[in-house]
């Protein structure tokens, strides 16, 4: 039977401690990019909102966390990118190299933008 989560703590505790700490600093680095931002389960998965809304979203997995969907940016973002995307809309970060959490502020912050466009 498959794990359902109520909360993102729920979700973030059923990981080993070393892979809680990097959901926890990704979490952290989401809401500091967007001040005021709300979050739920959506998808079974850790989903911060805006005004109520998914904004993004991000997940835990054996080797590697996940955020997704991934914006179009300008060039610089994209190369900066290029290194993590897996397939069209999720970005992917190993967990034993270094996140890159200034990429993934700025995926939220892509996302906030587009939102009040």
């Amino acid at each position: 039977m498959a794990t359902t989560f109520e909360t993102i703590d729920d979700y973030i505790t059923s990981f080993p401690p070393e892979v809680r700490d990097v959901l926890q600093a990704i979490r952290r680095t989401m809401h500091d990019a967007v001040p005021g931002a709300g979050e739920t389960i959506s998808y079974n998965i850790p989903t911060i909102t805006l005004d109520d809304r998914p904004l993004v979203y991000f997940a835990g997995w054996k080797r590697h966390v996940s955020v997704y969907p991934i914006p179009d940016g300008d060039e610089a973002y994209e190369s900066q990118l290029a290194p993590y995307r897996s397939g069209a809309s999720t970005a992917r970060f190993l967990l034993a190299e270094p996140i890159p959490h200034d990429l993934i502020a700025r995926i939220t912050t892509l996302h906030r933008e587009r939102r009040y466009k």
